[in-house]
């Protein structure tokens, strides 16, 4: 098991992988179509996108959590 003090990074390793994923794939599909080679195009940007999606869901979650933490009231 991983120690729970990788766990907000790992969260946000799997959740820009699956976001980068079903972002990269509806795009791909709109620009190029089902072509042939439709998934090694796929996987190329899929790989892009993650590597930019990562870093900045990294540097972007402390300050969506502020906004919504001001957004919302305690019970």
């Amino acid at each position: 098991m991983i120690p729970e003090r990788y766990g907000p990074p790992l969260f946000s390793l799997i959740l820009s992988g699956l976001m980068s994923l079903l972002v990269s794939g509806i795009s791909t599909v709109r620009a190029t179509g089902l072509v042939p080679d439709f998934a090694g195009l796929w996987f190329g940007a899929w790989l892009t996108a993650w590597l930019f999606a990562f870093p900045a869901v990294l540097l972007v979650t402390p300050i969506a959590r502020r906004l919504v933490g001001w957004l919302v009231r305690k019970a």
